[in-house]
């Protein structure tokens, strides 16, 4: 290991209660994962949260360094394991150096005790939500069976009492998905929050629980189905929400027109430096990839700053781009969305090649949908104007094409720019 192999910054999302968790969500990948440690009381030890803060603030070369915590259910874990968390991390953070801490929550034991600590000690909440009552009742269930979202609407209203920073994070599964605005204007209107990301549920299992190569569950979301929930989703957006509703998707898909691509995982060219630490002081190649062929070591044995800069993981994180297909390696939105996440790479390209990512089709069709405001949003931000600009130059635009309809002949060209005469193409529309 040299010097270069090290990164300045990296991030660890820890498992404080490995994959235990109080519901029985019936997408959730994470509850197998119980099977790697049969026994086990996931709970972490004072050694292992001791070790993970400590090495993470101490291998990190940034003014700002993220304690990110997931489940399972982290909250099982009570609240005064974070309150010594935040304790631990004052102590041992570097003199300049902000430390912040995310928390991803089904919410069903938040309370008001809880909240007024998240707002004090800054926070970022991921409140996990499918939608309007039947469709988030559908898949997210407890133990009983029973539907979840009178508990998760209280943890919300919670949340905005205490005025805590929350983001909503959404699966999009065969159930929700061909109902988007319903979804969208839920959160938006109904609950009021201006932070949301889509998470689209992809599971390859056959009938005895393994992995398959191509098949997928019934609560797996169609290629096509995704691309249509994001590009409805993304008409009422860009038409009126620009600047003020923020959709981790689409500024995800943003940088990518400006060059930048990355912002979130899933879109950059490599990937390597987000890895999953589980109660025990394990620690995976990413959450994804929880299991036997990922593991990398333990914190409590190697140095984590020797785990994450180890060929191994190194390797984990170019495969990414060195694994993808021809027809990848050639697509127009290659810069966009450099293959999405490796874990849904499994289909066949055209010509057979295996590689291509299962939701390649949904997504191909969303950037060619939302190219044109894509592409004015991004000379907006390197003009140092606002992106929220966009609604009225398409406003605009609308505004005059509408005019031109109105005035066009039934063997015109259509002013839509088609070449078709006017009558085939928008003519009945106008």
């Amino acid at each position: 290991m040299t010097a270069s192999d090290i990164p300045k910054a990296f991030h660890i999302m820890a498992k404080p209660t490995g994959s235990a968790c109080n519901l029985h969500c019936a997408y959730c990948f994470f509850l197998e994962k119980e099977g790697l440690y049969p026994g086990s009381d996931f709970r972490m030890s004072a050694q292992v949260h001791e070790a993970y803060i400590r090495q993470l603030l101490e291998f990190h070369r940034t003014p700002q360094v993220t304690v990110a915590w997931q489940g399972g259910e982290p909250t099982l874990m009570g609240l005064d394991f974070f309150r010594r968390s935040v304790e631990f991390q004052q102590r041992r953070r570097k003199p300049g150096v902000h430390v912040e801490n995310s928390f991803q929550t089904n919410g069903i034991l938040l309370s008001d005790e809880w909240c007024r600590f998240f707002r004090e000690n800054d926070f970022l909440i991921g409140l996990s939500m499918d939608g309007p009552r039947a469709l988030h009742d559908f898949y997210r269930k407890d133990k009983a069976g029973r539907g979840t979202f009178d508990r998760v609407v209280r943890a919300a209203r919670l949340l905005q009492k205490h005025k805590v920073e929350c983001n909503i994070l959404c699966t999009v599964n065969s159930n929700n998905a061909a109902h988007p605005l319903e979804v969208y204007r839920f959160f938006r209107d109904e609950l009021g929050f201006d932070y949301i990301q889509f998470i689209p549920i992809v599971e390859r299992k056959d009938e005895s629980g393994f992995q398959a190569e191509e098949t997928v569950t019934d609560r797996s979301v169609q290629p096509g189905q995704f691309g249509r929930f994001l590009i409805e989703i993304f008409d009422e957006w860009v038409k009126t929400d620009v600047g003020k509703t923020f959709v981790l998707n689409f500024d995800g898909a943003l940088a990518g027109w400006l060059g930048r691509a990355g912002t979130v995982c899933i879109f950059g060219p490599t990937c390597g430096l987000g890895m999953a630490l589980e109660h025990n002081g394990d620690l995976y190649s990413c959450d994804h990839f929880v299991d036997a062929a990922h593991y990398l070591g333990n914190i409590l044995k190697t140095p984590m700053i020797e785990i994450v800069a180890s060929e191994q993981q190194r390797k984990f994180g170019m495969d990414k781009k060195d694994g993808l297909p021809r027809c990848c390696r050639e697509c127009a939105v290659l810069s966009i969305c450099n293959g999405e996440c490796p874990k849904n790479r499994f289909s066949k390209t055209p010509d057979g090649e295996s590689g291509l990512n299962y939701l390649c089709a949904g997504y191909k069709a969303f950037f060619k949908h939302a190219d044109k405001p894509m592409r004015i949003m991004a000379e907006l931000i390197r003009t140092n104007r606002p992106a929220s600009e966009v609604m009225a130059i398409l406003a605009r635009e609308r505004g005059d094409l509408k005019t031109r309809f109105a005035s066009a002949g039934r063997n015109d060209p259509c002013p839509c720019g088609s070449g078709v005469k006017f009558k085939k193409c928008h003519g009945s529309q106008a």
